[in-house]
């Protein structure tokens, strides 16, 4: 096989590159199966998201091959293809993935999120939606444009130059951003589940603030729904012109009769809820309102009850010590192929848990660690001291001075390198929360949420992957075909090359403030922005809940002890006529003031059905509450804040006790507390930025 592959006819390498071509195809299909239901998924989705996977899978296995076809040894070249064949799979490669990128996902991404019924009026919105987006870049272009004829007059190379240095330019600062997360992040999640009390314990840390999140997208929809059923109440008036959308509005909903009537506002605000005058441009944005909440709910819950699984399987890892036995129950539904076969007997499975797949993690997790530390140093010495870099001497094996050749062997560390750089900023993508509430649900996914994370995949490729080229010797990397493809027009201009061989070494920023924790320093300075998910020993004791109050609300799901399950077990019993018309549960009057349960969580509102809130109500509420305030005035309650919660030493306090104080000044020592205390809020420094005087928790 080895001989076939080294021979110098092509023949070996294009029946092995057909054969990769089409394992990368049914790995692409196989992906599209866990996240979307292929039955039901119309084609202008699943097409476009197939080659937005496929083709940057292409660009991982045309690298290798690139960088091994233009040896001059042939019995070292590995697989290689003849130049013509390269250059039309580089061309059709690229070039799909950049109209893929740039133009056809954001446009079908924003048409399948428009929520109007006609194809042109759903085609126009996302083209309202993407001028904004195409300005931008367009103005860019402009800019660059006017640099680029200057330096080299105005010519079609100077134009196509330009439109891909300013796209890989592009690319290359997102990728760099996302891959430093990801390079610290792997390796560190890798070792931390080597501990399986560990692992359950970040688990229970993470339960209130997810299951707050599960509810919060329950009381969305219920409120979207409702909102749809006094709609479908209008029988006359604008209402009738749009009495078919309507309907397909109710049907799309589920308000069965069996709701307990706390979840629905109250009738003297029903009438509020919808406009007098129907319009297009509302129910359009109803229905993309209804489907973002949908489809945020089954998120959430798909995350709650990985989250279960997760807990509960840790704890009978735990639970195992003592008998050397591990059951970990019948599989659920939902659980993959692997998950339901049971080979192992209980005592093999807990050796396997218990001591072979902790030491596994450690080992794994170490060598993705070098594997990271690796990249970084490589970043940091290919523009001063490329000689220095790490991964070129793994990937270049037959050195001829300062020239080498990339063999076999070569070509596969080439396509782990690359394969490892993609998934550490892939797997970033779905830590940073500035997404849009963006997520890949199992057979549930959105589809605006299926084109986003598809054109990230196709965005960032090229980007990393001509990237991992300049890791290489010069006169390697010059001589391929990617080079005239894309390098030559990056290094056109002494500002794109520079920026290809300094930018990067920019990683360490994000590498960083993942390793010291710096997301959840600033968050805690400023308050604002919760843009990545913080570590377990960042996470605090007080807001979301405890690690202790997941802890109860874990057990209390699994054993079905839950308020909200017994309310959903009414209701289901009351719709079938074998129970009463509505759950009548008793609750606690002072509830608000602390758990009275034995089981302590976080607030909710299905833990309070009597005591739930409709639209009006809550309205009320927000409107007694203060506004948002200036920027200037929320940093004024923080120094008020602090300053308030500093006591004041001992003594300062003992200085003029021994003097009496006139009456005018206060003599009383109550009155002049009161008169202290009264000063300082006068003296509240939040009124010199328009604060309201009133500390804000």
């Amino acid at each position: 096989m080895i001989r076939l592959l080294s021979s110098p006819s092509p023949v070996g390498s294009v029946i092995f590159a057909i054969v990769a071509l089409l394992v990368l195809s049914l790995i692409v299909l196989l992906i599209q199966r866990h996240y979307l239901p292929l039955r039901t998924t119309p084609a202008y989705l699943l097409v476009p998201v197939f080659f937005a996977l496929w083709l940057p899978a292409t660009i991982v296995l045309l690298v290798p091959i690139d960088l091994a076809s233009n040896a001059s040894d042939e019995a070292n070249k590995g697989i290689w293809l003849p130049p013509r064949a390269l250059l039309v799979s580089w061309r059709i490669s690229y070039w799909l993935t950049f109209v893929l990128t740039w133009f056809i996902l954001p446009i079908l991404a924003e048409y399948s999120d428009a929520g109007y019924r006609e194809p042109k009026d759903r085609i126009l919105y996302s083209l309202r939606q993407n001028a904004q987006y195409y300005a931008l870049v367009f103005g860019s272009a402009v800019l660059g444009l006017v640099y680029f004829f200057i330096s080299y007059g105005p010519s079609f190379t100077s134009l196509k130059g330009l439109i891909l240095a300013l796209a890989y330019c592009w690319g290359l600062v997102l990728a760099i951003y996302l891959m430093g997360h990801g390079l610290v992040a792997i390796p560190r999640n890798l070792v931390r589940n080597s501990s399986a009390s560990g692992r359950l314990r970040r688990l229970q840390g993470q339960a209130p603030k997810l299951y707050e999140k599960m509810e919060d997208a329950m009381l969305t929809l219920e409120e979207l729904e409702v909102q749809v059923s006094e709609l479908n109440k209008r029988k006359t008036g604008s209402a009738r012109d749009f009495q078919d959308w309507i309907e397909e509005l109710s049907d799309i909903c589920n308000i069965p009769e069996s709701r307990p009537r706390s979840a629905i506002p109250r009738p003297d605000s029903d009438g509020r809820i919808v406009p007098t005058v129907i319009t297009e441009k509302y129910l359009a944005d109803l229905t993309r309102q209804l489907n973002r909440a949908r489809h945020a709910k089954s998120r959430y819950i798909d995350e709650w009850d990985h989250l279960l699984r997760d807990a509960s399987k840790t704890q009978a890892i735990l639970d195992s010590a003592a008998s050397k036995k591990l059951d970990l129950g019948s599989s659920s539904p939902a659980s993959s192929f692997w998950e339901k076969t049971t080979i192992l007997t209980p005592y093999t499975r807990y050796l396997l848990h218990c001591r072979i797949v902790p030491y596994l993690r450690i080992f794994l997790g170490g060598f993705l660690a070098l594997a990271s530390i690796c990249i970084i140093w490589s970043e940091l010495v290919k523009a001063a001291l490329p000689s220095l870099s790490v991964i070129r001497y793994t990937v270049i094996h037959h050195w001829t001075g300062d020239d080498g050749r990339v063999g076999f062997a070569g070509q596969l560390i080439a396509a782990l390198w690359i394969m490892y750089m993609c998934a550490a900023a892939l797997h970033s993508v779905t830590e940073v929360k500035v997404w849009r509430g963006r997520a890949l649900v199992r057979r549930n996914t959105a589809h605006e949420s299926a084109f986003w994370y598809a054109s990230q995949v196709a965005k960032l490729s090229v980007p990393l992957s001509y990237n991992f080229v300049t890791f290489l010797s010069r006169k390697i990397y010059q001589e391929t075909t990617f080079y005239d493809i894309l390098g030559q027009y990056v290094d056109l201009t002494p500002l794109g090359k520079w920026f290809d061989y300094l930018f990067p070494v920019l990683v360490l920023v994000p590498v960083f403030a993942t390793l010291f924790g710096l997301y959840g320093k600033v968050k805690r300075l400023f308050g604002y922005g919760d843009i990545v998910d913080e570590d377990e020993e960042n996470q605090t004791n007080y807001g979301t809940g405890s690690w202790r109050e997941g802890r109860d609300l874990i057990e209390r799901e699994l054993n079905g002890t839950s308020i909200s399950r017994r309310l959903d077990e009414a209701a289901s019993r009351s719709a079938d006529g074998r129970g009463r018309s509505a759950p009548i549960l008793t609750v606690p009057a002072a509830r608000n003031e602390g758990t009275r349960t034995p089981f302590a969580t976080s607030p909710s509102y299905r833990d309070q059905p009597a005591t739930r809130m409709g639209p009006s109500s809550r309205t009320e509420v927000l409107d007694s509450e203060p506004e948002d305030d200036s920027f200037f005035a929320n940093i004024g309650h923080r120094f008020k804040n602090t300053f308030d919660t500093i006591d004041t030493p001992k003594w300062l306090q003992e200085i003029g006790d021994g003097f009496k104080k006139p009456k005018w000044m206060g003599g009383n020592d109550e009155a002049g507390e009161s008169s202290n205390r009264t000063n300082r809020s006068e003296s509240d420094i939040r009124r010199w930025f328009g604060g309201d005087g009133r500390i804000r928790l």
